[in-house]
């Protein structure tokens, strides 16, 4: 597994680096929090401690901190020659400032490093803010995928699958 640089600045303030064990607790609040947008769709937390250890056996973290603590995070996963991003999330508080797009910038650049040709990603159909904040960075729909049998949802939906080549 290609390893993040363990930390570089990006933006005023603002450290990107790769999440350690130790940063389960806060990752699991941080991306709570920045979810809570989907509880219309879903009831719950949309992670929890096992999760997350999951999620860093399979790939990793990349943590945007500044003065005040952790304000984002996005999972990284190299899947043969392609990246998938998932779970970004941005504290609430600091939603709007750019700071989403700076951790998808890191993302890439981290799948660039590792030789990947591609990023794809997926969001769910009733966040539709979501799909046109990923065009603007470059990426396009490429399909649909069904939500899986065990999740359980309050209304209709489905994945968008979105991808952007890599230069």
């Amino acid at each position: 597994m290609t390893q993040a640089p363990k930390s570089s600045a990006h933006g005023e303030g603002v450290c990107i680096r790769c999440a350690s064990r130790g940063d389960i607790p806060a990752l699991v609040r941080l991306i709570n929090a920045a979810f809570l947008v989907e509880q219309f769709v879903f009831d719950g937390d949309r992670i929890n401690a096992e999760e997350t250890q999951a999620f860093m056996d399979s790939g990793l973290f990349l943590i945007a901190e500044d003065a005040n603590g952790f304000a984002g995070c996005v999972y990284v996963e190299i899947r043969k020659h392609r990246g998938y991003l998932g779970l970004l999330a941005v504290d609430p508080p600091r939603q709007g400032t750019g700071l989403g797009r700076k951790l998808v910038a890191a993302a890439e650049d981290y799948f660039r490093a590792a030789g990947c040709c591609a990023v794809d990603l997926r969001v769910i159909s009733q966040r539709t803010p979501l799909p046109p904040f990923y065009r603007r960075l470059g990426y396009v729909e490429i399909g649909k995928a069904p939500f899986s049998p065990s999740l359980e949802t309050k209304v209709a939906g489905y994945y968008i699958v979105m991808s952007k080549v890599l230069a």
